[in-house]
């Protein structure tokens, strides 16, 4: 079940991050639903139209775009942030945001199929939780809640959860797991993901 769950956060994480077909419900007029809604609009349109290396930017061009990158990043690194140095956060975030785009160039054509159901929107602490399912035509349907904010540049994803299991939090703690096992320095991972971006 952990790897289940771990392989569909590595699905959802990647702007919707399968072939999706968005579907709406009510939720169609709310801007956090219209940019989940778009975000897998550009995905299906780059898989379609694009392989290798320009799939790859135009991945990278759409998490840039619709997702708060700094603000997952910085969560994801944790009590790691403040101990780096204002070179290594930028390395991070470009090594993170590298590693996520080529990872999902390269997932993206072992699915199809799937539909995506957006559902209700609720708004708490600043943030718009968008319910959606993902329809499997082999499986049981897959709840997926993306959390949207809006801190003056338009709204943003900032975490996704598949099946209440949060995107930010395992990446936090798959990050952790790294750093400790590699002397505790931060560097070893922005090595690993630079590392991983070029693979």
């Amino acid at each position: 079940m952990l790897a289940r769950r771990r392989n569909m956060l590595h699905l959802a994480a990647g702007a919707a991050a399968v072939v999706v077909a968005p579907r709406l419900a009510a939720a169609d007029l709310d801007p956090a639903a219209q940019l989940i809604q778009r975000t897998a609009s550009q995905v299906i349109e780059l898989i379609k139209t694009r392989t290798g290396a320009a799939r790859e930017s135009g991945i990278l061009q759409v998490l840039e775009a619709d997702f708060d990158l700094n603000y997952m990043g910085r969560s994801a690194l944790g009590v790691h942030w403040n101990q780096a140095t204002p070179e290594q956060r930028d390395r991070f975030l470009k090594a993170a945001a590298n590693a996520e785009a080529h990872a999902y160039a390269e997932r993206f054509g072992q699915y199809g199929g799937q539909t995506l159901t957006l559902g209700r929107v609720t708004n708490r602490g600043g943030s718009s939780f968008v319910e959606s399912k993902l329809n499997q035509s082999d499986g049981e349907p897959i709840s997926i809640t993306w959390e949207v904010r809006n801190e003056g540049q338009g709204p943003r994803i900032v975490d996704v959860k598949i099946e209440g299991v949060s995107m930010v939090m395992t990446r936090r703690s798959d990050f952790n797991s790294y750093i400790q096992n590699h002397g505790g320095k931060v560097e070893s991972l922005i090595d690993e993901l630079e590392s991983r971006a070029k693979r």
